[in-house]
């Protein structure tokens, strides 16, 4: 647990003031209770039972001291809640290298597999938004509710020419912010300067799931557009599909290895405070996309729980008024 306000915790001094306080009203009592005669009588009247019960109240009300200085030094716990994204935008890579078959059928159809099973287990409160690239962007699903609509819209994709990882970013980034003065031309994308970046993954409303093979031939550099991403404090879990190693493809008289670009990948996710994981096979991936489901629906959040302090200062103080009045006609 944190405080927000820890400068208020002085405010505990308090309770061994008031302790200080209770014990020489104590001697006081007893100086004035030697002045009876028969104090034995007085005594043996008064009963064990009642000389510890006479101390009740004044506990529970220092308990409320404490609870209410806790309060108002304003704690946070680490809890796990549903999680507060309120929208996921799935960027698949659709370029020709995501033909290679080192992740069986090949790349794209199992990155299309898993996408899939991701979509269909996000909770309904989650707007889903697809976006495809290869030499340019495109938003093949603009967010929303209706999983049939996202399955419908990966169903969709198939390969295009060329790559550019960067232009997939900034669209991802135009469909979550449409305001934000993201505009495309025949070349290249560019925004209009942020007026104040705020710190990376510190937007908790939306994040971006990247999932390529890391290569980027064309288009605004991906770690130039991973800023942008980061400036605007939203998180990119980059999904590396494919091996080191590669394939060979083969087309119309050319032929080209096709490895994966890991650390590009993982300076995408490190740049933006989100994650990078890796999947060379079918099942692979979608254990990748489980994870990040579970991530999604349920996440560790700081929460304030100062109003539960105050609530039992509350109730402590409140029972201890009402104990001291029923068992000695007085409060404290």
């Amino acid at each position: 647990m944190i405080f927000l306000w820890p400068e208020a915790l002085w405010l505990l001094l308090a309770v061994p003031a008031f302790i200080g306080f209770y014990v020489s009203l104590l001697r006081r009592n007893k100086r004035k209770a030697l002045r009876y005669a028969n104090l034995a009588a007085v005594n043996a009247a008064a009963g064990a039972g009642r000389s510890l019960r006479r101390h009740v109240p004044p506990i529970l009300f220092v308990l409320g001291l404490v609870a209410i200085a806790l309060a108002i030094a304003r704690p946070q716990a680490v809890v796990t809640l549903p999680s507060r994204h309120q929208t996921v935008i799935l960027a698949v890579d659709v370029s020709g290298s995501m033909r290679a078959a080192d992740v069986a059928p090949n790349r794209l159809e199992a990155a299309k597999a898993a996408a899939r099973t991701f979509a269909a287990e996000q909770p309904q409160g989650v707007r889903i938004g697809v976006v495809s690239f290869a030499g340019n962007a495109t938003v093949v699903q603009a967010p929303t509710g209706s999983r049939d609509d996202v399955i419908a819209a990966i169903d969709r994709l198939s390969f295009q020419r060329s790559t550019a990882v960067g232009s997939g970013i900034i669209a991802c980034l135009a469909t979550i912010f449409p305001d934000a003065g993201v505009v495309t031309d025949d070349t290249h994308e560019k925004e209009k300067p942020l007026r104040k970046p705020v710190p990376p993954g510190s937007d908790t409303s939306a994040a971006i799931i990247l999932l390529s093979d890391g290569q980027s031939a064309t288009g605004p550099h991906p770690l130039d557009a991973a800023r942008m991403s980061a400036d605007r404090g939203i998180r990119i879990f980059t999904v590396g599909v494919g091996t080191a190693n590669g394939e060979v493809l083969r087309s119309e008289g050319w032929s080209m290895r096709v490895r994966l670009d890991e650390e590009r990948l993982k300076k995408i996710a490190q740049m933006t405070g989100g994650e990078y994981f890796h999947a060379s096979t079918a099942p692979g991936l979608k254990k990748i996309y489980q994870s990040l489901n579970a991530r999604f629906v349920l996440e560790k959040q700081h929460v304030e729980i100062g109003a539960l302090f105050a609530a039992a200062a509350i109730l402590m103080a409140l029972v201890s008024a009402l104990l001291s009045l029923a068992w000695f006609k007085r409060i404290l």
